[in-house]
């Protein structure tokens, strides 16, 4: 002990400080310093991030040029009582460090007029503290006459010829990644529609194959079956990339896998991209076990803000009498109807919820039918997932930890089977959808559009659906879903997916065997 004081004296009497901040971390207190200015409408604040008469170029209709000092800018958000919040949201994107000089990128949201833009910023180390010394931004002209917010949707097609596509990831505004879920994967280049295959898919991707009729009807599916019915389910399905793609290469697929015995389960695994190669193959997550059946695998996958991997496994019945006496996606012994929450190299984080010591793995909620679609809300944080149900039953959910949505038990449509009731299991508390149809939409892989296209869909969220081609635009406040709009009802097509690129692009996937990449732009704009 006595050496240890000894050493917190050379320590202090050194003036070396055992809490310094990095420079990461001195040049985001000062960026924050700027954004909670402007947000909450401190001027002080703004100015104490800004060197001394900063020039910042700004931009108007009338004046592309407008440029105005650090002061000036500071002195408009002194209009506004200090404290009070404007709706204005700010995300660093970037910050790059060399020796004394910095460079950072904001987006920057203002969903009262649809804009969304960056923000870049230079910034010097001065007597050892970073100050802004240089801004710009990408910003265009507010509009302002209400007709220019009038959005006037057409589609555009930019792949074609792929075969039933499931999911795509941007690996730049113009180089993608499609899964087909009865192809393989595709790499397209989206200014020159050149495309290539990427090979190493594992070979225990189950095969669409025909079904007996018969069999078919009553919902039970023998190996080597065949007849007049396509087993439609089975294929790859989700695609992602690693939130750090670019430096490790990683991206993660979700697929329908087959065992020996030509039984099936829904598969995740984490891949290497080497050129047009997929290598360094890992099995992170099975939703077991395998069986016969040849519908509901789920498959949807997602990043959340806590990097941690998000998957929905489907709990595999077609007909809700094959579930035991306790059905499937209440039991949280199995892995199947779930939605389940691991590391990024398959192992389980400690802050999953607790469903007791026979819960399986990574099971982070329970209750799921048939999820496919997962999109993070960029505002909140929080995830939503679209949920199938049989005869409607159709649902988007806001997904919590531990929360069980209720299927069988719980339902806002009703059963294949006609006279089934699911076994009551006491003590369970049910999550309510946040919205349900009361029509067959099958909704598939949403998304929340983000733009300067469509200035008053900003923060809307875009579900495609199968079942009569229906894609809608859903306006969303405080968690529910204020306003839906079911756009191109003249124009219907199955879809399976809907993205938004890097640079704001919202593109949908159309479940084809001419399968197309369709690219939604405003004639208006």
């Amino acid at each position: 002990m006595r050496y240890l004081h000894i050493l917190l004296l050379i320590i202090l009497s050194s003036g070396t400080d055992l809490f310094a901040q990095t420079d990461q971390e001195l040049i985001t207190d000062t960026i924050n310093d700027f954004i909670e200015g402007t947000v909450y409408n401190y001027p002080d604040r703004i100015n104490s991030a800004f060197y001394p008469e900063t020039k910042m170029f700004l931009y108007s209709e009338t004046n592309p040029e407008w440029v105005v000092s650090s002061e000036e800018y500071a002195s408009w958000y002194s209009r506004r009582a200090p404290g009070t919040k404007n709706n204005r949201i700010n995300k660093i994107l970037s910050i790059d460090i060399e020796g004394g000089v910095a460079s950072a990128k904001l987006e920057v949201i203002v969903p009262a007029f649809g804009n969304r833009y960056l923000d870049y910023l230079l910034l010097k180390k001065l007597k050892g503290k970073w100050l802004i010394i240089a801004k710009a931004t990408s910003a265009e002209p507010i509009p302002k006459k209400p007709e220019a917010f009038i959005s006037k949707p057409a589609k555009e097609i930019i792949l074609e010829g792929l075969d039933h596509p499931w999911s795509i990831v941007f690996i730049s505004e113009t180089d993608v990644l499609i899964a087909e879920k009865n192809g393989g994967l595709v790499r397209a280049d989206l200014s020159t529609s050149e495309r290539r295959t990427i090979s190493g898919i594992p070979e225990d991707l189950a095969e669409p194959v025909l079904i007996d009729s018969a069999e078919y009807k009553k919902g039970v599916f023998p190996p080597g079956s065949h007849g007049t019915t396509q087993r439609y389910n089975a294929g790859l399905f989700e695609i992602l990339t690693d939130p750090e793609f670019e430096t490790n290469g990683y991206i993660y697929l979700s697929y329908s896998a087959e065992n020996d015995q030509k039984a099936s389960a829904l598969k995740v695994i984490r891949a290497k991209l080497t050129g047009d190669e997929l290598t360094e193959i890992k099995t992170l997550y099975v939703a077991g076990p395998y069986s016969h059946g040849l519908f509901h695998y789920g498959g949807g996958m997602v990043f959340g803000a806590d990097s941690m991997l998000y998957i929905t496994t489907g709990e595999r019945n077609f007909y809700e009498y094959l579930n035991p006496e306790i059905p499937i996606a209440q039991d949280v012994a199995d892995r199947r109807g779930k939605v389940i929450r691991i590391n990024r190299d398959g192992s389980v984080p400690e802050d999953n919820p607790d469903l007791g010591v026979s819960a399986a793995d990574g099971v982070f909620a329970t209750g799921i039918r048939a999820a496919q679609g997962l999109a993070e809300d960029p505002v909140t944080g929080k995830l939503w997932f679209s949920e199938h149900g049989t005869i409607q039953g159709d649902e988007l959910n806001i997904l919590s930890k531990g929360s069980n949505y209720g299927w069988p038990n719980r339902t806002t449509g009703r059963y294949r089977t006609s006279d089934y009731i699911p076994t009551e299991i006491p003590g369970n508390r049910y999550t309510e959808p946040s919205y349900w149809w009361d029509h067959t939409v099958a909704p598939t892989g949403l998304v929340f559009y983000h733009g300067s296209e469509f200035p008053l869909w900003e923060g809307n969220l875009i579900v495609p659906g199968l079942s009569k081609g229906s894609l809608w635009r859903m306006k969303i406040e405080d968690d529910k879903v204020v306003a839906a709009e079911e756009l191109f009802v003249n124009d219907r097509v199955r879809l399976r997916k809907a993205a938004v690129s890097p640079g704001g692009e919202l593109y949908v996937l159309t479940d084809e065997d001419n399968g197309k990449l369709i690219r939604i732009k405003n004639l208006n704009k």
